[in-house]
């Protein structure tokens, strides 16, 4: 479902990304892992075709996130970490507009808009001014708009970030249900987040892979994945 070959990225003289390698199959949650800096968002973007790298390939769905970047973004749903709305629109005439822009078609359109509204609880705010809407319903709307043409891979950044504990639970919980049917990756400072959604994690230092493996292999005596991680990048 995802190829990345040798994938190399900078921005001036910074090297974020070195030479990146891996595979991830239909169906799979994968969590990815690391410091600020240490490469997860800027490897997201360019999956999403938003960056270019300056050498190697990345392929989504079979399709080179450098030659067919359009193709690309109708297969993928995308939730940065900081969502793309508008505050003066009303949630269901922005998740229309979104519909629109990813290309749902037209006689689609009010359905899928419809399920998404049901499907991330926003049934009860779909006539609110987005700029009204609290931090974790604004996530919840940002969910949306990510699924909202039926994509085949969903990628999270930092889904729950700045969220109140009773919001990260339920967004973590419409994580959860969309995740069924979709391969998924995820980014987060929270552990015990990856824990409860993902299977395997990939963790990034310095723009290169340090690990790569299902978290149940990653465990030694029962350690959590807060430890596997300190242990892997040099802090424990």
């Amino acid at each position: 479902m995802i190829s990345v070959k040798n994938l190399t990225k900078y921005f001036g003289s910074f090297l974020a990304l070195q030479n990146i390698s891996f595979e991830i199959g239909k169906g799979e949650i994968v969590g990815f892992l690391g410091q600020n800096g240490a490469g997860k968002t800027t490897l997201m973007r360019i999956l999403t075709t938003y960056l270019a790298p300056h050498s190697g390939e990345a392929f989504v769905g079979g399709l080179s996130v450098i030659k067919n970047p359009l193709d690309v973004r109708r297969k993928i749903g995308y939730l940065p970490e900081v969502p793309p709305l508008y505050p003066t629109m009303r949630v269901k005439d922005y998740l229309k507009f979104a519909a629109q822009l990813k290309e749902v078609p037209a006689k689609h359109q009010n359905g899928q808009v419809e399920g998404v509204l049901k499907e991330c609880a926003l049934e009860e705010v779909k006539g609110q001014l987005i700029g009204t809407l609290s931090k974790g319903y604004r996530q919840r709307v940002g969910l949306a708009q990510a699924i909202i043409n039926d994509p085949e891979i969903l990628i999270l950044d930092e889904p729950t970030n700045g969220l109140d504990p009773v919001q990260i639970l339920q967004v973590r919980n419409l994580i959860k249900n969309v995740e069924k049917k979709r391969t998924v990756i995820l980014s987060t400072h929270v552990l015990s987040e990856i824990e409860q959604i993902a299977e395997r994690v990939l963790i990034l230092k310095s723009g290169k892979i340090i690990a790569d493996d299902l978290i149940s292999n990653l465990r030694k005596n029962q350690e959590s994945l807060e430890e596997v991680f300190l242990r892997l990048v040099g802090y424990a």
